[in-house]
């Protein structure tokens, strides 16, 4: 469990007590934590690592969106160099998979041109191949 996780789910505790008057003692057994860890991380504040994590993790959704969901983790990863972010590419790929986010793959031209029957008849007959050039009908052609 990740410092955010464990923050978020001390909060989500709390709000249990106050909006449904569910005990801590019992938020916590059912979520399988002490009560002594729910005390330890109830009025713990945001780390600068936390806080810098989450505005990081918005301007990756921001372009992200902005592209129209096309750009993946280096594309992002340029954009955010450029607004004057100081970050690692693989910490934005670590982010990007967190928030479910990735870009759409390149989908490549095929070419239009298919061998017809003929020619793959006339290599039959010659029975060449790119490599050797010998016959079985007739010449090579």
């Amino acid at each position: 469990m990740t410092e955010s996780d464990s923050a978020a789910l001390a909060v989500f505790i709390g709000s249990r007590r106050a909006g449904h008057h569910v005990p801590h003692r019992l938020a916590c057994r059912v979520l399988g934590v002490s009560e002594s860890w729910f005390y330890k991380w109830r009025g713990k504040p945001m780390s600068t690592r936390e806080v810098r994590r989450g505005k990081l993790a918005e301007a990756i959704q921001q372009i992200f969106g902005g592209s129209g969901g096309t750009y993946g983790s280096p594309k992002v990863w340029i954009r955010l160099l450029r607004e004057g972010w100081r970050v690692s590419v693989n910490t934005v790929a670590r982010i990007m998979a967190e928030l479910g986010l990735a870009g759409r793959r390149i989908r490549r031209r095929r070419g239009l041109t298919r061998p017809g029957e003929r020619a793959r008849l006339r290599t039959w007959c010659a029975g060449t191949s790119p490599r050797t050039h010998r016959t079985r009908c007739g010449p090579a052609i």
